[in-house]
């Protein structure tokens, strides 16, 4: 189970996560062992009964789970454990997947966990951030109950929970989150999380974003970049040819810059709940951030692409 068609990682960071994480669920492990026995151990080390499965087979279980969507039944027919001890498991390490941040590339040991971080890593570095939304079909509520429709997606006709990626120039992961009811606008969204404060505060960061944002753009123009609109009677014969080309030639540059982060969302999609959510929805939100962690893992191992200089430089020296 440990190859990456089931996991979704390779071995040397499967290696990385138990070294990271197995401290954190034995730790966890011990205090509410603690607060049972409310005192201290009374028994040596080892004693009483052992666990039906390791720490390296529950990080497994829960990345096969979070990778294919394979039942809890049907992992506890592969591992000859029951169903519950799935589950456990599951809830057990996925929290420590969720809890891990975003990976920065080219600095191991740097995680970022909030927009704050974010955009602090982003002036500090001259990063222009790729913003974009993305929407996973979920599960109807059941009738009857306040709040229904605020789940059905003017987009897509469907029950989704809507997400935000923040990505850099490259489509390598910096963010993910913002779970809110697909009803709710892509802009309104990521308003409520304090976008707007954060472009106040740091005034050099940049980003670029769709149409969906140009509320921001109004707001920020010379951070936020939107498509530009259309100008009026450019659908009429009459309009000179240069301008019509002009503002498809804009729009097609600025899609062409933005287009990374739409890279950055398909990486998610590749993980089988992030493509229709099938459990209770009060848990996307964890299980969205324990996938975009690896996720951001593994983008921020890519080669840097440096950007190229514009100087003349000779090829062959002659002389006169």
């Amino acid at each position: 189970m440990s190859h990456p068609a089931f996991c979704g990682i390779s071995d040397q960071h499967l290696g990385e996560l138990v070294a990271e994480l197995g401290p954190r669920w034995e730790a966890r492990c011990e205090s509410g062992r603690h607060e049972r026995r409310k005192g201290a151990r009374r028994r040596k080390a080892g004693a009483g009964p052992k666990y039906g499965l390791v720490f390296v087979d529950r990080l497994l279980v829960t990345l096969v789970h979070l990778r294919t969507g394979l039942t809890y039944q049907a992992l506890g027919v592969i591992y000859e454990v029951g169903s519950s001890t799935i589950g456990r498991a599951i809830c057990e390490v996925r929290p420590l997947l969720a809890a891990r941040g975003f990976a920065v590339p080219d600095r191991p040991g740097v995680r970022l966990r909030t927009l704050e971080d974010v955009f602090a890593y982003a002036e500090a570095e001259d990063i222009t951030l790729r913003i974009d939304g993305m929407e996973t079909q979920v599960r109807r509520p059941k009738g009857g109950r306040p709040g229904r429709r605020a789940f059905v997606s003017g987009k897509r006709k469907q029950n989704t929970i809507k997400t935000t990626t923040i990505s850099d120039e490259q489509g390598r992961t910096l963010w993910s989150g913002a779970e809110r009811p697909g009803r709710m606008h892509d802009q309104t969204a990521v308003r409520t999380e304090g976008i707007a404060e954060q472009f106040r505060q740091h005034p050099a960061v940049k980003a670029e974003v769709d149409d969906g944002y140009r509320g921001l753009a109004n707001e920020f123009p010379g951070q936020v970049s939107a498509p530009p609109r259309k100008p009026k009677g450019l659908d009429d014969d009459t309009a000179p040819l240069t301008e019509r080309y002009g503002w498809r030639e804009h729009k097609r540059r600025q899609s062409s810059r933005r287009i990374c982060v739409e890279h950055a969302n398909a990486e998610h999609r590749q993980w089988r709940p992030l493509q229709r959510y099938t459990q209770r929805r009060e848990t996307y939100g964890e299980t969205h951030r324990a996938i975009a962690a690896p996720v951001s893992d593994r983008a921020a191992k890519r080669t840097t692409r440096r950007r190229p200089s514009t100087e003349l430089v000779h090829v062959h020296t002659t002389t006169c």
